[in-house]
């Protein structure tokens, strides 16, 4: 039923969970586990004046590329196939984007991540991710 599950993350606590389950059902179904995390380009233009973009950038970067890092490793360690990615952009059309390009048949993702009050009153990514993805969009809660 499936075969390539994406996750989205980013490093959150409700993310993380979401991951536990995307690896689980990628090991009951042998599917490979697509890991993602998205820069926001939206976190880039509100950097300090004395700070430039490129090093916003690199840092936001190296944190994306930790998190992803560390979910591969545990897909790994459960026996499933991972391959990640880090691309900039806005969250909810990437996420979007990338399971139409890469043929993903689940997302995975948790409702909550590493959002601030601004981002609450615009809507969340996952909330938009849902009414525009494709294929089904399994969302997972920070508790039980």
């Amino acid at each position: 039923m499936y075969d390539r599950i994406l996750v989205p993350t980013d490093g959150s606590e409700c993310a993380d969970r979401a991951v536990d389950h995307a690896i689980d059902i990628a090991s009951q179904y042998g599917a490979e586990l697509r890991v993602l995390s998205v820069i926001d380009a939206r976190d880039m233009s509100h950097s300090a004046p004395a700070i430039s973009i490129e090093q916003v950038e690199k840092a936001l970067r190296e944190r994306a590329e930790s998190v992803i890092g560390d979910v591969a490793d545990r897909a790994e360690e459960a026996g499933v196939s991972v391959i990640t990615a880090v691309e900039p952009g806005i969250p909810d059309d990437v996420v979007v984007e990338y399971a139409n390009e890469h043929d993903c048949d689940l997302i995975v993702m948790g409702t909550h991540g590493r959002t601030g009050l601004e981002r609450y009153l615009l809507g969340s990514v996952t909330e938009r991710t849902v009414r525009r993805a494709d294929v089904p969009v399994l969302t997972v809660r920070q508790t039980d």
